[in-house]
């Protein structure tokens, strides 16, 4: 689980969840992709987007966690066959970390449609296959690891009957695609970028609520699974506040497992290592390149990257794996727009 019904919030209305962030290249510029709404959560819940939740994508230009530009969805009360109109703002500068900024409104469409942006991009909002994977008993078994401070007891399992738990399952997508002389401006001379997806709830009082953020892959599934409380307060602040907030907890929960491995001969500086590359809780992309998440780096996630196998290793500093890879997924992503599986 990427980010999958993630904490006690997000699980009162799977809409807001966000299960995946993805940025990689596209054919026009650069892809932004979140995904919320699984259908594990049920059939019987509502699906689709929240029409009083808003859906953003934060981009950060010069590197220190604070958006300079914002591209903020709103959405419709779904119709009789389930579409839903939706709503597309442009903000920058100051108005980026404005919760009450208006914007520029860049797009309006419905959702199963796509639609052109003026500056070359284009926009696509639907019900799509989920492209990620996981296998159960690994997952559950790291986040034990990591709660305790043991190494990853496999002992149990076996590799042979290895599981995607997401095979059949679906998503609703939101796909943004941006041109590069639109998003270059913003990333700098060095083309780089730093991107978090947020959904937000309008609250009563009429300032709005953050429900779910996503950066790097794989942060929930190392630290909250059996810390509920933590995983609602890792969606509460803004990433500039990560390190701050959550760095020694997270720093002391990484050396626990490296500690138990005996793989570093300093396993509070290991540690150290691992919570500075992953608060802020941001995920790099140098725009106009391959996006690859993997061992040698991380350069934002593609659709079939193996996000698990590489944060799982990483922050355990062993080896760890699912034993199943992307030809475990029911629906492959297309390598044309936009670029999320069909749903099944």
């Amino acid at each position: 689980m990427s980010h999958h019904l993630d904490s006690p919030v997000a699980r009162q209305d799977p809409r807001l969840d966000i299960t995946d962030l993805y940025v990689f290249r596209g054919e026009r510029g650069t892809v932004f992709v979140t995904n919320h709404s699984h259908s594990l959560a049920g059939e019987d819940i509502p699906r689709g987007l929240h029409p009083e939740g808003r859906y953003e994508f934060k981009i950060d230009g010069i590197g220190d966690a604070v958006e300079d530009l914002t591209y903020r969805f709103s959405f419709s009360d779904a119709d009789a066959d389930g579409t839903q109109g939706y709503e597309l703002r442009r903000l920058a500068g100051p108005e980026a970390g404005d919760a009450f900024a208006e914007g520029t409104v860049i797009a309006r469409g419905r959702t199963g449609t796509a639609v052109d942006l003026d500056a070359g991009g284009r926009v696509w909002v639907g019900r799509a296959g989920d492209p990620f994977w996981i296998e159960p008993d690994v997952l559950h078994a790291v986040g034990h690891a990591f709660q305790d401070g043991t190494t990853v007891d496999l002992s149990s399992w076996n590799p042979a009957e290895a599981k995607n738990l997401f095979a059949g399952h679906t998503v609703y997508s939101i796909v943004l695609e941006i041109a590069d002389e639109e998003l270059l401006p913003v990333a700098g001379d060095d083309q780089r970028i730093g991107v978090w997806g947020l959904a937000s709830l309008a609250t009563d009082a009429g300032g709005w609520r953050p429900v779910n953020r996503a950066g790097l892959p794989m942060i929930h599934p190392l630290f909250t699974q059996f810390d509920e409380d933590l995983g609602d307060r890792l969606n509460e602040n803004v990433p500039s506040d990560d390190v701050q907030l959550h760095g020694k907890l997270l720093t002391e929960k990484v050396a626990g497992v490296v500690r138990a491995y005996g793989t570093a001969e300093d396993p509070e500086a290991y540690a150290r290592t691992v919570v500075e590359r992953i608060l802020p809780n941001v995920l790099p992309y140098t725009v106009g390149t391959p996006a690859a998440y993997g061992f040698a780096g991380w350069n934002g996630r593609s659709l079939t990257d193996n996000a698990p196998d590489v944060m799982f290793s990483f922050a355990a500093n062993t080896p760890v794996t699912l034993g199943i890879g992307k030809e475990s997924v029911t629906a492959r992503p297309p390598s044309g727009f936009p670029y999320v599986p069909a749903a099944s």
